[in-house]
C-alpha cells in the first residue's frame, strides 16, 4: 500500500522544477508509505510515490519503477494478488525479463510491455491505483481497480494536469482550484459523501471504478463543462472502461446456479482461494473482526488455512448500548485467534473528530468513520496489513433496506399517490422513540425502527417507483434544495443504465446501484482513509474477481430468504462458527453522536452551525439546518445523520478554507 502523485505539464521542458514541486506534492502522503520516497521526472513530466513496503521490502521494489524495456515508468499503489500467477504466465510466454525481485509492481510492468495496459488489468486480481507513462509515445495512463478500493484524484492545476492518492497532495500545487463545487456539495448533502466522477473541487475528479483515463499529448487548457465520463472525450484525454459491473452482471445472469448445494460449495472454494491470495504478505498480517456474518467468515477461512493464531482485533465502547466486542470475543475463542480487543470511552473516541478532516481530506458524512479509524489504530500496533469483511452487505444482500422497503412499498405501490402521502405523514407523526417500542415488542432483527420508519414516511410521501424509493432510503437532505446558486439538478451514476438483466430485480438494481457508488465512495474511502492515516494496508477478499464474478451467479432467493439478507454467507459461516454466536439484529458500527452533539460536543456543534458560520460563503441555506438543530436539541427529532453531513462538511471548510 501506498500513495501517488503526479503532473503532467508538456509546456514545462525543465525536469529540475516538476521535481522539486512533484516533491512537494509526495511530501504530504507519508501517512500512506512511512518507509521509502522516490520521485522521477522528464520534460513535461513528474511521478511521485511513498511506499509502505508489504511484498519485497528491498531496494527491487522501490518506485517509481522502470519497466526492464526502458519504454515504462509506473507510480503503482495497490497489491495484485494474482501476480505470482501472472508471472508464470509471463514466462511460459517467452515475456518475462530477468526479474530483479518479487514485487508486484514489476510484474504488473512485464505484464504491460507484452499484454498491453488493458489485458493485463483485466488479469490482474487485486486493489490499486497507478499512472504509467508510455516514454515512447509520451502518453500518460491513469487506472483504478474494478471496485474503487484505492483512489485516485485527478484535474486541472492552472495550466497543469495533477493527479494522486488524496486531495491534499494536490493542494500543494500552486495552481489548484480553492473553490467549491456546488454540484459536488449537493450530492455530498445528500448521500454524505461526494460521489464519483466528481470531488468537492471544481475541475478536479475521481477517476471511476474500472477505468482508465489516457493522455495523448498537451491536455485542454480547460476541464470540460461536466464530468468526462467513461467512453467519452475532452481533447487529448479520453476515459474507457477495461471492467464493467454491469457486463458481469448480466454474464452471471446467463449462468445463475439452480442447486443451493453446488452454489454453497463454488462459493465457499472461491472464498476461501480469495482469503489464502490476501493472506500474501512479507511483514505481519491480521484482520478485523466484529463478530458479524462477513467478518467472522473471513476471519474463520483466514485461520482454517494458517499455520498459527490468526491476529484479529475489535474496538469496544464503555457503552454497552454500543458495545459489540463481548461478541467478536467469543467468535475468536471458538475459532482459536490471537484476539485484542481495544475498549474505548467515549472522550477517546470524540478525540479523533478534530482530525477527521486532515484524514478524510474531503468532506465525509459517515459517522463510523470514527469507530474504523480507532480499530485500524489498534490493528497497527501490531500488523501492517489486515483483512476485513466490508462488502459483504452490497454484494450479498446483507442492508435492511433490501428487503425491508419492497415488503412496504409491495403493500402500498397500488394505492393513489395522495393515499400513499396520506399514510406518509401519519407515520411521520408518531414519535421515533414510540417507533422503537413498537419494533421491540415485534421484533424481527430490524435496528432503529424509529429512524428507518421516519426514513420510510419521507419517501412514500414523494416517490413514484421502488427504484425512488431506494434513492430516498440512501439520501440525507435534499441537497439541490439546501446549496445556494446551483445551477439545475446535479446527475450522478446513480443515473447511468442499469443491466438489463434486473429489470425484474428490484432488489437487485438496489444493490448494484450501492455497489456502483456507496461501496467505492462510502464504505471503501472510509476504510482507505481510517486505515492510510495510520500506515495500514487493508485487504477486501469479497471484492476478488472471481468471488464477485461468483456472486453474480446467484440468484435473489440465495442472498435474501424470509426477511433476512446473506443467506449464502450464513450457510458457510455455519460450518465454521455455531449459528447462536452469530444470529443477532445487524447494528453497524455506530457510536453515540446523536447525544454527543446534545452534550460534550453541543459547544462546537453549535459554532459550526450559527447563522453567520453556516452563512458565511453563501453556499448553504441556514434555515432548514437551524430548523434541525433546534429539534434535534430539543429530542423531538434525532437529525443525527443530518447534522453529522453538515458539521463535517463546515469543519472540512474550515480547516482548508
Amino acid at each position: 500500500m501506498c500513495g501517488l502523485t503526479g503532473i503532467y505539464a508538456p509546456q514545462v521542458q525543465a525536469a529540475e522544477l516538476l521535481l522539486r514541486l512533484v516533491n512537494t506534492l509526495t511530501a504530504t502522503l507519508v501517512h500512506r508509505g512511512p518507509d521509502a520516497d522516490g520521485n522521477w521526472a522528464d520534460e513535461g513530466i513528474a511521478l511521485g510515490h511513498r511506499r509502505l513496503s508489504i511484498l519485497d521490502l528491498t531496494e527491487a521494489g522501490a518506485q517509481p519503477m522502470h519497466s526492464a524495456c526502458g519504454r515504462y515508468v509506473i507510480a503503482f499503489n495497490g497489491e495484485i494478488y494474482n501476480h505470482g500467477v501472472l508471472r508464470n504466465e509471463l514466462e511460459r510466454a517467452g515475456a518475462a525479463p530477468n526479474w530483479r525481485g518479487h514485487s508486484d509492481t514489476e510484474t504488473l510492468l512485464a505484464g504491460v510491455a507484452h499484454w498491453g495496459l488493458d489485458e493485463t488489468l483485466r488479469r490482474a486480481g487485486g486493489m490499486f491505483a497507478l499512472a504509467l507513462w508510455d516514454r515512447v509515445e509520451r502518453r500518460l495512463f491513469l487506472a483504478r481497480d474494478r471496485m474503487g478500493e484505492k483512489p485516485l484524484y485527478w484535474g486541472w492545476a492552472g495550466a497543469s494536469l495533477v493527479f494522486g492518492s488524496e486531495l491534499k497532495a494536490l493542494r500543494q500545487h500552486p495552481g489548484f482550484p480553492r473553490e467549491i463545487c456546488r454540484h459536488a456539495l449537493a450530492q455530498y448533502l445528500t448521500f454524505a459523501y461526494v460521489p464519483a466522477p466528481r470531488s468537492i473541487h471544481p475541475g478536479v475528479y475521481k477517476l471511476e471504478p474500472g477505468c482508465i483515463l489516457e493522455i495523448n499529448g498537451a491536455p485542454p487548457p480547460a476541464p470540460p463543462a461536466t464530468p468526462l465520463r467513461p467512453e467519452q472525450r475532452h481533447g487529448t484525454l479520453s476515459i474507457r472502461r477495461y471492467w464493467s459491473l454491469n457486463e458481469m452482471i448480466e454474464a452471471g445472469h446467463r449462468t445463475l446456479f439452480t442447486d443451493e448445494t453446488e452454489a454453497i460449495s463454488a462459493l465457499e472454494t472461491t472464498l476461501r482461494a480469495a482469503v489464502q491470495r490476501q493472506m500474501l504478505s512479507d511483514v505481519p498480517l491480521g484482520a478485523f473482526l466484529s463478530g458479524g456474518i462477513d467478518s467472522s467468515l473471513i476471519v474463520a477461512l483466514m485461520q482454517e488455512q494458517s499455520d498459527r493464531a490468526v491476529q484479529t482485533f475489535t474496538v469496544g465502547f464503555e457503552n454497552p448500548a454500543f458495545d459489540e466486542s463481548p461478541h467478536a470475543a467469543a467468535v475468536a475463542r471458538h475459532l482459536g485467534t490471537d484476539h485484542s480487543t481495544l475498549i474505548v470511552t467515549e472522550s477517546e473516541a470524540r478525540a479523533v473528530i478534530s482530525h477527521l478532516p486532515d484524514l478524510y481530506d474531503e468532506p465525509f458524512g459517515d459517522s463510523s468513520q470514527i469507530p474504523t479509524h480507532l480499530v485500524c489504530r489498534a490493528a497497527r500496533a501490531r500488523v501492517t496489513v489486515a483483512l476485513s469483511g466490508d462488502a459483504g452487505d452490497e454484494i450479498f444482500g446483507g442492508y435492511n433496506r433490501y428487503f425491508w422497503g419492497p415488503r412496504i412499498w409491495n403493500r402500498l405501490h397500488w394505492m393513489p399517490v395522495k393515499v400513499r402521502q396520506a399514510i406518509g405523514s401519519a407515520v411521520a407523526s408518531v414519535p421515533v422513540p414510540v417507533w422503537d417500542k413498537i419494533g421491540a415488542l415485534a421484533g424481527g432483527g430490524v435496528s432503529r425502527p424509529g429512524d428507518k420508519a421516519h426514513k420510510l414516511a419521507e419517501g412514500l410521501r414523494e416517490v413514484g417507483t421502488l427504484d425512488d424509493l431506494y434513492r430516498s432510503l440512501v439520501s440525507a437532505w435534499p441537497g439541490e434544495r439546501l446549496v445556494l446558486g446551483l445551477d439545475g439538478a446535479p446527475g450522478n451514476i446513480l443515473d447511468d443504465p442499469l443491466p438489463g438483466a434486473l429489470m425484474d430485480d428490484p432488489v437487485g438494481r438496489m444493490m448494484a446501484q450501492d455497489m456502483r457508488s456507496y461501496l467505492p465512495d462510502d464504505i471503501l474511502c472510509k476504510v482507505d482513509r481510517a486505515a492510510m492515516g495510520v500506515s495500514l494496508e487493508t485487504r477486501v477478499p469479497f471484492l476478488d474477481p472471481e468471488v464477485l464474478a461468483l456472486s453474480a451467479r446467484l440468484p435473489a432467493h440465495m442472498k435474501i430468504r424470509d426477511g433476512q439478507g446473506k443467506w449464502a454467507l450464513r450457510q458457510m459461516l455455519y460450518r465454521h462458527v455455531p449459528r447462536a454466536l452469530i444470529e443477532r439484529p445487524k447494528t453497524g458500527f455506530s457510536i453515540p453522536v446523536g447525544d454527543w452533539l446534545r452534550g460534550p460536543l453541543r459547544e462546537w456543534a453549535e459554532n459550526l452551525l450559527s447563522p453567520s458560520a453556516l452563512a458565511r460563503d453563501g453556499l448553504l441555506d441556514p434555515a432548514p439546518i437551524r430548523q434541525a438543530w433546534v429539534e434535534h436539541l430539543s429530542g423531538r427529532r434525532d437529525w443525527t445523520h443530518r447534522l453529522w453531513i453538515i458539521l463535517m462538511f463546515m469543519a472540512w471548510r474550515e480547516r482548508t478554507a
